[in-house]
């Protein structure tokens, strides 16, 4: 879906650095994020002290900064899911139409940015739990909601139908399917690979959550009885969605549960506020001003000084940073990671200053030629192809390498080794994080001088 595209491409008019340009969507969505899930927090508890809480946790959240980091989907998908929550909760609570295509929009956005926002719409019958089935004309105000509720689901699906007017709108579902199976192939194999699945994604929320934030939500669902409801409704916001995909997940990443984590958070807050008001009722009426002033800061900081210690090595020294272990080696000790492409980039612009190039890639999508493309495409000195398998070499490249100079990156761990007879020169290779990957920008030898 091409919501996230639609925001980097504005970007991209005053920011020459595509990937500065789409890590600022990301960066604009945790900031929508916190903003909402602040609101999201206060409306449900009513607590000022929780709502700052909330964004207190969600600053120091590892997971959040990981991906308010990068120029992916799912900071966008977050701060959608966020904010219709909130909005959901508004619309139980108070029942008003602009509320209702206020949700409508809000969740139209979230299904233009990725197919998992659709939980927003699947999960609003349980908003329920919310509704004040004791007031007045209970059935008249039940109906209303379920039409108002209708009408905001209708105005979403009618801006995510906008992509069929596209020749390419059956490839969302093709992608969809290979990361999540499609019912008809998922009943041949219901519960084959749920509980690995399961335990992959709990692993991750773990390692993300770490045992501070884990302790706070437990306090706040056990030991916490006011506001049971609001708990509740959170918690299955979280797990609803969290077996879903477990259930029908095909190729599973830790990127697939961020936005579902978030609605842990208020609870988190709200144990942690719990802590805090404890802890000032114990004390002497004559040190409450002294418990309140010391104590606080330091109960905050015991829950937030792991989490922010990850957030802080992620952003200074990723290679290290106690992520989890999925995320690390995809996008920081992997080969597929992009170590090297600022250089090669600098080292191409350089050679084509004066002359025609070619630059041959292994791959024909993803990394590369894709990141060559969106830096060097406007050069029209540089001629940029991509190959796929390259089990032998492309005779094609070898006739551009006969007209001008001309290279061959390679970073793929099938070619760790390059097979014997590539007419190739190693010009220089860029490790791959912490993992005995390299990036490698060959030179290609012409046939003349083989």
């Amino acid at each position: 879906q091409p919501m996230f595209i639609w925001v980097a491409m504005i970007f991209l008019k005053f920011i020459h650095d595509p990937l500065i340009a789409g890590r600022l969507v990301s960066i604009m969505s945790g900031f929508f994020t916190l903003v909402g899930i602040f609101f999201l927090a206060f409306e449900l508890f009513k607590n000022k002290n929780t709502a700052f809480l909330t964004s207190i946790l969600y600053v120091f959240y590892p997971f959040a900064q990981v991906y308010d980091r990068m120029a992916l989907y799912d900071s966008m998908v977050g701060a959608f899911c966020v904010w219709a929550l909130y909005f959901s909760v508004l619309l139980v609570r108070k029942i008003r139409l602009d509320i209702a295509y206020t949700l409508g929009i809000i969740i139209g956005g979230g299904v233009l940015t990725k197919s998992n926002a659709f939980f927003s719409i699947y999960l609003l019958p349980f908003t329920l739990i919310l509704f004040d089935f004791k007031k007045s004309f209970l059935v008249k105000r039940l109906l209303r909601w379920i039409g108002l509720a209708i009408f905001a689901s209708a105005i979403s699906y009618g801006m995510y139908n906008i992509l069929r007017l596209s020749p390419l709108f059956q490839i969302i579902s093709i992608k969809n399917a290979n990361f999540a199976y499609p019912f008809s192939e998922w009943i041949h194999h219901p519960f084959t690979f749920f509980f690995s699945n399961l335990s992959g994604f709990l692993s991750w929320l773990t390692q993300y959550l770490g045992i501070s934030y884990m302790v706070l939500i437990l306090i706040s669902l056990i030991l916490i009885k006011k506001f049971f409801r609001e708990k509740i409704l959170l918690f299955l916001y979280f797990l609803l969605p969290f077996l879903a995909i477990s259930l029908f997940g095909n190729v599973i990443y830790p990127r697939f549960i961020y936005f579902m984590s978030l609605f842990l958070l208020p609870l988190a807050a709200w144990g942690l506020n719990y802590i805090i008001e404890e802890a000032i009722r114990y004390s002497s009426n004559k040190n409450k001003y002294f418990v309140a002033k010391i104590s606080i800061p330091l109960i905050v900081l015991v829950f937030i000084w792991y989490p922010g210690l990850t957030s802080y090595q992620f952003a200074y020294d990723p290679i290290h940073a106690r992520i989890a272990n999925a995320d690390n080696s995809q996008y920081v000790n992997s080969w597929a990671s992009g170590w090297g492409v600022k250089e090669s980039v600098d080292f191409f612009n350089q050679q084509a200053k004066s002359q025609k190039i070619f630059i041959a890639t292994e791959g024909t999508f993803g990394l590369l030629p894709e990141s060559m493309e969106i830096y060097l495409i406007k050069n029209k000195n540089i001629i940029i192809k991509g190959y796929w398998p390259v089990d032998i070499f492309p005779k094609e490249a070898l006739a551009y390498a006969s007209k001008m100079p001309s290279y061959f990156i390679f970073y793929q761990p099938q070619h760790v080794v390059i097979p014997f007879g590539f007419p190739l020169k190693l010009l220089f290779q860029i490790r791959q994080g912490s993992s005995n990957f390299y990036y490698r920008v060959y030179e290609i030898i012409p046939p003349k001088k083989q």
